[in-house]
């Protein structure tokens, strides 16, 4: 295209706008706030073109030219060049603010450039007004990396300097800065991308970091800072051996691409060192190589605590759901909010079915542990030989049949929270003295392990014996007796606190009906007070499998009312005749035969479970019960039961 083209296309607009041919300046000038405001806005522009601008002027120094920086409105935004020659183009205010675009100040190479959208240069008479007759100017549009113009780059100087290389070095300037501007643009997504995947990282409840192929920590996500208690800045540098117990092993399986999954480990973390699982992946290159690795860590303690609220090892029981009124029984649910808060551990004693679980449950509600696991263990019920690896867990292979990997014991589960060691006073005497060391020490050793593991748990016994007696009998550890009785909670029989059985029997008919969708029962007061009259050897938890019993039979066929001297006659039994103890007896064999001798549906009928049903027919000595009615496994059971 020729020069003479768009020259005349610029005149033709200047025209058109009504530029004056004798005026010296442009008609609008940016000032004060209006300018800050500007120059603001293309803050990133000035600060990538400065350089080029510098480099630009350095080449012509000296020759009285000048370089300007305009937005994609011609507004100036920067100039810079000889002193001389700035003092002229001042006088004629072509400063930072000042509109060089043709509707203000009519043909002009900026002006142009921005209206033609190409490299232009104006010398002398081809300016529009005749104050710029005495300049030369070059220049080009400056482009984003989308291609839309956001300013132009201008070399101005006397117009008999005029030369067509002056344009040519202008051009590559431009070159240069949109270069600039790309990789702006492409540094900026970058930097993006980076704060995308380090807030995501970040996000991540599993504690990351890497490690460099020398063994130094690298990069690291908040929960890994938490869990450490290191600062980032604090983190760079330091030896990852100096932190993971064994690392050296770690690093050779990775190397040999064995998998690295959840394995425990002890990290030393600012504040001392801690039980987790680590998972190693290594950073390979293009050759395979190991070029450093990725950590993920879990705080064994948080994933237990969100694995027990899954499985269910939490307290549900809260003292304002007991129920009772009477004054003696209400003292006891008081001293029981009052002792809940406090370390120190709880001896909860009464007979079967008083409901110490439930005071347990309730006590650890109440407690600065309410949010932790509740984990409940019967001491009765588990083999000898089972005893201590479900108390203290053990390590993989420490016996046949040991889960790889190990497994933790109720000590672990119940670690920052609180355990119910249930029939404490069935744990063996070997037992006893293991967990009197936990008990003073707060420490314990897995089975077939020898790592120290400390473990902060708020103990609550329960026992029906008197373990005084058991103390004298050698049954017991003395110092252990006195290590749990710190702060004693006996629980009252039922038939101690017979004003709170009618409230039991509402609860328990309401309750239960919706439970097994039946009808509600009424019962007669006469009932009720028959009720009341019973001597209740199976307290709360007889009281509710009679409800339960009378609720299935719909009130009409398993129990009913008899004469006032009488109390409650049951089908097939005179009430008068046989004790509790001979009633229960008669209706457990009778249950067990009816069941051809399967204890698990026999429990599940009466309401309790296997344990207890063996132990009840090894109290009644139920060898009337033929052993050809059971299978060989629960023959096997009664044969060592017996």
């Amino acid at each position: 295209m020729k020069t003479k083209d768009y020259i005349e296309r610029s005149h033709q607009r200047s025209i058109g706008f009504g530029v004056d041919h004798n005026r010296i300046y442009s008609t609008k000038i940016l000032q004060g706030d209006n300018l800050q405001k500007r120059l603001e806005t293309n803050s990133d522009l000035i600060v990538t073109t400065e350089p080029f601008m510098n480099q630009l002027y350095n080449f012509v120094k000296g020759s009285c030219f000048f370089a300007i920086l305009t937005d994609e409105e011609g507004c100036i935004l920067n100039v810079i060049g000889d002193e001389d020659v700035l003092e002229v183009a001042f006088n004629l205010e072509m400063v930072p603010g000042a509109y060089m675009n043709e509707e203000h100040i009519g043909t002009n190479a900026m002006g142009t450039a921005l209206a033609e959208g190409i490299p232009v240069q104006v010398s002398g008479e081809e300016h529009f007004i005749k104050a710029y007759h005495r300049w030369t100017c070059s220049a080009a549009p400056i482009r984003s990396p989308q291609g839309k113009i956001i300013g132009t780059l201008n070399l101005t100087g006397y117009s008999h300097l005029v030369h067509s290389h002056t344009l040519g070095m202008v051009v590559a300037a431009v070159h240069a800065i949109e270069h600039m501007l790309r990789i702006h643009r492409t540094n900026n997504k970058l930097a993006i991308a980076k704060q995308y995947i380090e807030t995501i990282i970040d996000s991540i409840t599993i504690g990351i970091f890497t490690i460099g192929p020398r063994g130094y920590m690298k990069t690291i996500n908040r929960t890994a800072r938490e869990m450490l208690g290191y600062t980032p800045q604090e983190i760079v540098g330091l030896r990852v051996e100096d932190l993971i117990e064994g690392w050296k092993g770690i690093e050779d399986s990775v190397a040999r691409h064995i998998t690295y999954l959840e394995e425990e480990a002890f990290i030393k973390g600012k504040k001392g060192k801690f039980h987790c699982t680590l998972s190693a992946y290594p950073i390979l290159d293009n050759t395979d190589t190991t070029q450093g690795i990725v950590c993920a860590i879990k705080e064994i303690k948080k994933a237990r605590k969100l694995a027990n609220k899954m499985m269910g090892k939490q307290a549900f029981y809260t003292f304002d759901r007991i129920i009772g009124r009477s004054e003696r029984f209400l003292q006891i649910v008081e001293y029981g909010k009052k002792i809940a808060d406090s370390p120190s551990t709880v001896l909860i004693t009464g007979e079967s079915g008083t409901g110490k679980e439930v005071f347990a449950q309730s006590i650890h509600n109440a407690s600065g542990r309410r949010e932790e696991a509740f984990v409940a263990i019967n001491c009765g019920a588990l083999p000898r030989n089972l005893i201590e690896s479900e108390l203290f867990g053990y390590e993989g292979g420490a016996f046949t049949g040991a889960k790889q990997g190990g497994h933790p014991g109720k000590f672990e589960l119940a670690d920052g929270g609180t355990l119910f060691l249930d029939e404490i006073g069935e744990m063996p005497l070997d037992m006893q003295t293991n967990l009197l060391r936990v008990l003073e020490e707060g420490k314990i050793f897995r089975v077939g392990g020898n790592k120290e593991i400390e473990v902060d748990v708020r103990i609550i016994a329960a026992t029906n014996k008197d373990l005084r007696q058991e103390v004298e009998k050698g049954n017991f550890r003395r110092d252990l007796y006195y290590r749990l009785n710190v702060l004693p909670l006996k629980l009252l029989a039922l038939r101690e606190r017979k004003e709170d059985i009618p409230l039991l029997i509402d609860f328990f008919l309401t309750t239960k009906s919706l439970k097994l969708g039946k009808n509600p029962v009424n019962l007669s007061k006469e009932m009720i007070q028959n009720m009341i009259n019973l001597p209740w050897h199976g307290n709360i938890r007889e009281l509710e499998n009679m409800i339960e019993q009378i609720i299935n039979a719909e009130g009409n066929h398993l129990w009913q009312s008899g004469d006032a001297g009488k109390g409650i006659e049951r089908v097939g039994f005179d009430m008068e005749e046989d004790s509790l103890e001979e009633v229960e007896k008669k209706h457990i064999e009778k249950i067990v035969k009816k069941t051809e001798g399967n204890i698990s549906l026999a429990a599940e009928i009466l309401g309790i479970g296997r344990n207890t049903l063996y132990r009840k027919m090894k109290k009644y000595n139920t060898e009337c019960i033929k052993l050809e009615h059971c299978s060989k496994k629960e023959q096997q059971t009664k044969g060592k039961m017996f």
